[in-house]
């Protein structure tokens, strides 16, 4: 039975065995013989996407909001939507078919139980990143429930993002689109301080005239 003792220098001997090899003769440098090595071939089936697709991806999965432009009837939060790309890489498109992007928000709510803050304090106004010819367009301007504007019913419903009159005319143009919007959470000034939370849904559709 080998000890622990004798064990430990066997190992020992063994590494100072290949530091020796590694200080040896030039002879040494023609090992390994290449008529022993072998390859392994690494092989791969890639089927092919029938057609293309037409997919949505979102640049981040979070986006935080600042105080900035608050009055004394109403305290004001402002950021920035992530920009949310469209792309279409199908060979044929059907005709009289357009797709759009939606945008819907849950309630604000608050990490210590506070009162949740609902969708329709959030408004946005979207843009266009990507510069076209008109094949796709922004959609209006939402505003909150605090606004005195058209259109202040915030995220409570699907709002349009961004819209493709025509899948096709939209395809051969480009392929992708870039999106983006400002956002705004309008609140009232009493209130309750504390960190909030809310899902905003982006949602792709394709619907036939």
């Amino acid at each position: 039975m080998i000890s622990k003792g004798a064990a430990a220098r066997c190992a020992a001997g063994v590494l100072g065995g290949l530091m020796l090899v590694g200080v040896g003769t030039a002879a040494f440098a023609a090992y390994p013989d290449p008529e022993g090595s072998s390859g392994v071939d690494v092989k791969v089936d890639i089927a092919a996407v029938e057609n293309g697709a037409l997919s949505l991806t979102v640049e981040n999965t979070e986006t935080t909001l600042t105080e900035t432009g608050s009055t004394a009837q109403y305290r004001q939060f402002t950021g920035a939507l992530p920009d949310v790309t469209v792309t279409d890489t199908r060979d044929q498109v059907p005709a009289g078919v357009f797709w759009y992007v939606t945008g819907q928000a849950g309630d604000f709510v608050g990490e210590t139980g506070q009162p949740a803050i609902g969708a329709e304090h959030l408004g946005w106004t979207p843009a266009m990143v990507t510069t076209g010819n008109g094949e796709v367009a922004a959609g209006d301007q939402v505003g909150t429930t605090l606004d005195t504007a058209p259109n202040n019913v915030g995220l409570t419903g699907e709002e349009l993002l961004a819209l493709s009159l025509d899948s096709q005319e939209a395809t051969a143009a480009s392929g992708q689109w870039t999106a983006n919007a400002d956002l705004v959470l309008k609140t009232p000034v009493d209130v309750a301080p504390g960190s909030y939370s809310s899902l905003l849904t982006l949602s792709l559709f394709e619907d036939q005239y």
